[in-house]
């Protein structure tokens, strides 16, 4: 393999390697397939490894790559199309839903949560940690805050049966790029650090916010798109 020398531009060196490493991806290698090590793609173009692993770095949060524990870097599959609309007439956990429950505790609430509940840090609360998955592979990883009141639902499945036999006023939503924590790349099957949306959503009810979540989506397979209503589409690989 000749090593490929790259000519100056404008744009920063790692930026022009990627374009060098994209024409590679569409040309010499096939899905799946495991990229050479760090040191020979360096070699290969010419460039420090520093440089190289931000070329890389930016292909996995196109969704290009996939940093795959103890395989290391392979070329991603095509995404395939997972919705994201918000359902605002229908409580997270309710008939339709796609999350799986993974597991319930009794918590206190992080700051996070506390905000979008307005609640203070601290306070009891009923957390449900929840999958959601596509073609078999784990795409997203939620963690869902019910506030727990004194002489209310004893159960976080209790307290999200009750949750659904109130009217459900509204849903607020955000979306931001992050960094997934090591408990999240372990249920993603990801690397710490590895690039993720969180998507945040309060659920309001008739008094005020009624529950919080937040949804940490693989990044690197992962696509938003706003339609003319607003809806989010997200593909995932």
């Amino acid at each position: 393999m000749g090593t490929t020398q790259l000519e100056a531009a404008p744009e920063p060196k790692y930026w022009h390697l990627k374009t060098a490493l994209t024409e590679a991806l569409d040309n010499e290698f096939q899905v799946g397939q495991i990229l050479p090590n760090e040191r020979d793609l360096a070699a290969r173009y010419g460039v420090a490894r520093a440089t190289l692993r931000q070329a890389l770095e930016q292909l996995e949060l196109e969704g290009r790559l996939q940093r795959r524990r103890g395989i290391g870097t392979t070329v991603a599959p095509p995404r395939v199309g997972v919705d994201v609309s918000p359902a605002h007439d229908r409580w997270p956990g309710a008939p339709g839903d796609d999350w799986q429950i993974e597991g319930t505790e009794r918590a206190e609430l992080p700051a996070a949560a506390a905000r979008l509940l307005g609640r203070a840090v601290g306070c009891p609360a009923h957390l449900i940690r929840r999958t959601r998955r596509a073609h078999g592979q784990p795409v997203a990883t939620e963690e869902l805050y019910l506030p727990a009141a004194s002489g209310g639902p004893e159960t976080a499945r209790a307290a999200l049966a009750a949750l659904h036999r109130r009217e459900l006023q509204g849903q607020e939503r955000t979306v931001e790029l992050g960094s997934a924590r090591a408990e999240d790349a372990r249920r993603l099957d990801r690397l710490p650090g590895s690039p993720v949306l969180l998507v945040t959503t309060r659920y309001l009810a008739d008094d005020g916010p009624a529950a919080a979540s937040v949804a940490t989506y693989r990044a690197d397979t992962c696509r938003l798109t706003f339609g003319d209503t607003g809806a989010m589409e997200l593909l995932a690989g």
